[in-house]
């Protein structure tokens, strides 16, 4: 699909080649990736630290794509996690990595950065055996729908996570406070959505295919968050780095971290 803009989920089950999209986290080969994953780890890290973050039983990651980073720091804190995404192909890379089959993305630079962050570089190899032990399940999730991982039933979660998904899975704003809304059961009474995303994003390019994102200003992030029954207890926020300025594969102008919490 050459240079043709990608909109709706759908396309992703038909388009997104997520061993293309890994590309981008290739550590130190990337900007637009290392930019987004030294933001995103270092609030990963701080959010989930041992000593007064987040922690409890049951984490669920909405969307996690093809990708593991975002739960390096989560692993330490909580004793189950669910891995989720619309595709099947991304949910087939998440199994080639966590059951080390062949041709699985190599992830040990950035689970080496993180240890890095925790304070020991030496113990990635263990960080990886953790992640692995602490993701039980891998699930069909799709955030357009009232009960996004029907037909499972899963007890309510301490914690949802979701990185760079929401914006490409819905198309207008109107989704997006949907998709809110349908996360929000998913929660214990006040537990905590982490959720990290882009501000401004028209798009994001994974090879020659071109992927539609919904820009977000604050305002309307901080809004959408209220509306759909979350009190924001922290963001935080980037202008994109100076060293992406040459690449194309993303229109973003910064980044955002936040922690909110489920209204009772």
């Amino acid at each position: 699909m050459a240079l043709q803009e990608s909109t709706g989920l759908d396309v992703y089950q038909t388009y997104f080649e997520p061993t293309t999209y890994l590309d981008y986290y290739k550590m130190g080969q990337n900007a637009v990736g290392d930019d987004i994953l030294h933001f995103s780890l270092k609030h990963y890290n701080a959010t989930f630290k041992p000593a007064g973050g987040l922690r409890g039983k049951l984490l669920i990651d909405i969307g996690s794509g093809p990708t593991i980073y975002q739960l390096l720091s989560a692993c330490e804190s909580f004793e189950e996690i669910i891995a989720t995404d619309y595709t099947d192909k991304n949910l087939l890379e998440l199994e080639k990595w966590l059951k080390k089959m062949p041709g699985a993305f190599d992830w040990s630079p950035v689970v080496k950065y993180v240890c890095e962050l925790e304070g020991d570089r030496d113990k990635w190899a263990e960080k990886e055996e953790r992640l692995r032990r602490t993701v039980r399940r891998v699930l069909k999730c799709d955030v357009g729908k009232e009960r996004p991982l029907e037909p499972a039933v899963l007890p309510l979660a301490d914690c949802l996570l979701s990185s760079l998904c929401l914006q490409s899975a819905c198309v207008t704003l109107e989704a997006f406070r949907d998709a809110l809304r349908h996360l929000r059961p998913l929660l214990r009474p006040r537990g905590h959505l982490v959720l990290t995303g882009s501000f401004d994003c028209t798009f994001y390019m994974v090879g020659d295919s071109r992927f539609t994102v919904l820009p977000l200003k604050e305002k309307v992030l901080r809004e959408a968050l209220q509306e759909s029954g979350f009190t924001i207890e922290r963001l935080e926020k980037a202008q994109r780095g100076p060293e992406t300025v040459l690449e194309k594969g993303s229109n973003y102008t910064g980044l955002f971290f936040l922690v909110a919490q489920k209204n009772d």
